[in-house]
């Protein structure tokens, strides 16, 4: 049964819509109809019945009974007066028999039925075929006239009230209906056209392919639901184009850094074999060699690094760490880079500040900043690193670390800055501000995006503050931790 209804059911929205605009319609009128017809049809012969009870009332006041026993109409002319003045009116007295049957006694202003049989009691409203077939609503009601009982029973035609309710009731079946009918085609022509954009936009999106992910679906209308819909599969066009864009730019600067290192080891072997050299001469060719595979692998590592970030396969050991202690870690394994270029590398910070992290993957991050800075800050400059945090709670004892709300690290430099043109771009992989300088240094360009991922990956944020010839900072916001 239920796969005959799914064959049966109409495989297209607009056929869908139609049919349920048709049904709803449909119910809709049909309980507006009998809403009018039912309480009309009540009330109309609620009312006949209530004059037929006012009939046989005064067909009552109207009866005497004379001496012999024989009944007559208290006032003949009254009789008269009314057969000429209702003619749609009847009223008939029945009287008992001596057998248990009745018989007709009087009748104004002819007997109501063709059918004779005695009365024998009496009873409500109800229908009957008078001569010559005319449907009349009669009432019949027992009473006392004098010393003896009678059945009065009153009848009038019905033929207004049907002149009045067939005409409505035909005008609310076969007129209501052919409404309903037109509102099918109606219904249908409303869903072709409100489902108009969502064929547009089938076909458009049919044609979109990895190469044409500039276009966009048309929205004719912003405001109303499909307008909506498309403005959201724009925006999703739109996310996908910048995906696929970082893909193929990705691809393309590591193919190019994976090929700079490999290139400069076949360039120095081959330069090497070209002619008999020294052993000395040969220590330096192996020891470029070793520089630029150095240069190769951590590209490799970072590459690696990210590879299993974007597919979460980095499982992060938090643990309780001090975050001022792993900063004077970190810059301790560098300071002898700063050293080099005569910088001043510090650490600064007023007390120990928990973090609830990977101690390695942060410091990884850590250590990307501070190298960063240390080879864009000028020889001669300064790089801070400051660590601060949010108290929630005072901490226990001198030199207690306090339960922090908030931890931040901020790496200061007094470098060139960064100009405002590259800063929405500065995390993005294998981008670089100055190319040939960050080649030279042996960057690859990867060093802040894994930092950036290091943090976010704590549930924190890297923040850029810069300022072109007066140096740049980037800050650290790490949840903290109880301590």
């Amino acid at each position: 049964m239920s796969a005959l209804l799914r064959r049966l059911r109409p495989r297209t929205l607009r056929r869908r819509l139609a049919l349920f605009n048709f049904f709803t319609l449909a119910v809709m009128l049909f309980v507006f109809s009998a809403a009018v017809y039912v309480p009309l049809r009540y009330k109309l012969y609620a009312q006949l019945d209530h004059e037929l009870r006012e009939d046989v009332e005064t067909a009552e006041t109207l009866l005497e009974r004379l001496p012999s026993g024989e009944l007559r109409w208290r006032v003949e002319a009254h009789e008269e007066q009314g057969a000429n003045a209702f003619p749609e009116r009847w009223v008939e007295v029945w009287r008992p028999k001596g057998d248990g049957t009745s018989e007709l006694a009087l009748s104004r202003p002819a007997p109501v039925a063709a059918d004779r049989d005695p009365l024998r009691g009496a009873w409500g409203p109800s229908t009957i075929e008078a001569d010559g077939g005319e449907s009349v609503r009669q009432r019949c009601e027992s009473c006392t006239v004098g010393a003896g009982s009678v059945v009065i029973r009153a009848a009038r035609t019905e033929t207004p009230l049907r002149n009045l309710l067939g005409p409505l009731l035909g005008f609310l079946i076969f007129g209501l209906s052919g409404f309903v009918a037109m509102s099918l085609f109606a219904g249908y022509g409303m869903a072709v056209r409100a489902l108009a954009p969502v064929a547009r936009m089938t076909e458009q999106a049919r044609g979109l392919t990895a190469e044409r992910l500039s276009e966009r679906l048309p929205v004719d209308d912003p405001e109303d639901e499909i307008g909506r819909l498309a403005s959201t599969f724009n925006e999703m066009f739109a996310r996908l184009e910048r995906a696929f864009e970082q893909l193929r730019r990705f691809t393309a600067d590591a193919s190019h850094e994976l090929r700079t290192p490999l290139t400069a080891l076949r360039s120095v072997g081959e330069v090497g074999l070209r002619e008999p050299r020294d052993a000395e001469t040969y220590r330096e060719i192996i020891g470029s060699m070793l520089e630029e595979a150095d240069r190769l692998t951590r590209l490799v590592e970072g590459l690696l690094t990210l590879s299993r970030a974007d597919a979460g396969h980095v499982k992060l050991k938090r643990e309780p760490v001090d975050l001022v202690e792993l900063a004077r870690e970190t810059v301790g394994l560098l300071s002898v880079l700063a050293e080099e270029r005569r910088q001043a590398l510090e650490v600064e910070a007023a007390g120990a500040v928990r973090v609830n992290a990977d101690k390695l993957l942060l410091r990884q991050a850590i250590l990307n900043l501070v190298d960063n800075a240390i080879k864009y800050t000028p020889e001669g400059g300064r790089i801070r690193v400051v660590v601060s945090g949010t108290a929630s709670g005072d901490g226990v004892g001198p030199g207690a670390a306090a339960s922090v709300a908030g931890a931040s690290l901020s790496v200061i430099d007094t470098g060139a800055g960064i100009p405002a043109a590259h800063r929405e771009r500065i995390f993005d992989r294998f981008y670089r501000v100055d190319p040939a300088r960050s080649r030279e240094q042996g960057g690859a360009g990867l060093g802040l995006s894994i930092a950036r991922w290091g943090v976010e990956a704590h549930g924190g944020r890297i923040e850029l503050e810069s300022e072109e010839g007066r140096g740049s900072t980037f800050r650290v916001v790490l949840p903290g931790a109880a301590a």
